[in-house]
């Protein structure tokens, strides 16, 4: 996440991520699941401002939130409403902030998507990451990022990973956040095809189904990390491992199309990104990423990206 102070207003970058291991431990009581995943933040992002606002007579300030696409002209989501109500997670971020620390200002954020929604790409957590980021100084509350995260965990998954920044294995629902430090570079070419995928319905699908792929176990998690940090990147794609992919397989034939189509290009590695729809794959360089990227434009999957990774 990348903060700018331009006088009132202050900006920040929201990455989306990509899963490369993804490993679902169980359900737990409280109705999630259990989970251990490997994530980097890639520069594919969203773009936030906020600018603080004052209480209107004894009421609190409002939070007001604009949403300006920026998808490309032959996406065929553009028409989609991105809610700007309290359904959306920068709101709601928004919301919990103010009603725990017992702030009573406002705020005016203006949210230019860039990242495909319903793709397992994180784009709303991330959203509600940087909206806690910008609050928190926009707000003066001057919290730690470890009181920040407690609210992040509140708000879903994947927002505490956002919150820390960087390359991390995440266990527990996601609010467990160990930081992977020294990762090399790492370029991706991915598919966001014209279907969505539903979180809540892939892990459905996930505890009604018979799991017939081995695990690669902890090793696995452990494996790719390392061979990141070593520039490793055919042994980090032997153990990338994504345990939703035959889940959402199951739920959308575009998983497996995309899988066929993958394997036909000389990626190092390439699998689902947490529950989809987005396909990745792993790339040798900036160069083998781009090229990827054209022959897969010419198949009209739907969006396609080259990026990398970022700090």
């Amino acid at each position: 996440m990348y903060l700018r102070r331009d006088q009132l207003t202050r900006t920040a970058r929201a990455p989306a991520k990509l899963n490369l291991y993804l490993e679902i431990l169980g359900r737990r009581d409280d109705g999630f699941h259990e989970l251990e995943t490997l994530m980097v933040p890639i520069r594919l992002s969203d773009g936030l401002s906020f600018a603080s606002t004052l209480p209107i007579d004894d009421r609190p300030g409002e939070i007001v939130l604009g949403v300006r696409k920026c998808f490309p002209a032959r996406s065929s989501k553009q028409t989609d409403t991105i809610p700007t109500g309290s359904s959306n997670l920068v709101v709601r971020a928004l919301e919990l902030l103010r009603e725990r620390s017992g702030c009573q200002l406002g705020a005016h954020v203006e949210l230019v998507k860039r990242i495909p929604a319903a793709a397992g790409l994180g784009g709303g957590s991330s959203d509600a990451a940087a909206a806690l980021r910008l609050a928190n100084r926009g707000w003066q509350l001057d919290w730690p990022v470890e009181r920040l995260a407690e609210l992040a965990a509140e708000l879903g998954s994947d927002v505490p990973f956002f919150l820390h920044g960087g390359a991390a294995i995440c266990s527990g629902r996601g609010e467990r956040v160990e930081r992977v430090h020294g990762i090399r570079p790492c370029y991706f070419v991915i598919v966001k095809p014209p279907a969505d995928l539903s979180t809540a319905e892939v892990y459905r699908a996930h505890d009604s189904l018979d799991q017939v792929t081995n695990p690669p176990g902890r090793r696995g998690l452990l494996q790719a990390s390392a061979a990141l940090r070593s520039d490793g990147l055919r042994e980090a794609g032997r153990w990338m491992f994504n345990r939703l992919q035959f889940a959402a397989g199951a739920v959308s034939p575009w998983v497996d199309r995309l899988r066929t189509v993958f394997a036909r290009l000389d990626c190092v590695g390439h699998q689902l990104s947490g529950s989809g729809s987005a396909y990745f794959g792993v790339c040798r360089h900036a160069q083998h990423a781009r090229r990827l990227a054209t022959i897969l434009r010419t198949q009209q999957l739907g969006l396609v990206y080259a990026t990398r990774s970022c700090a």
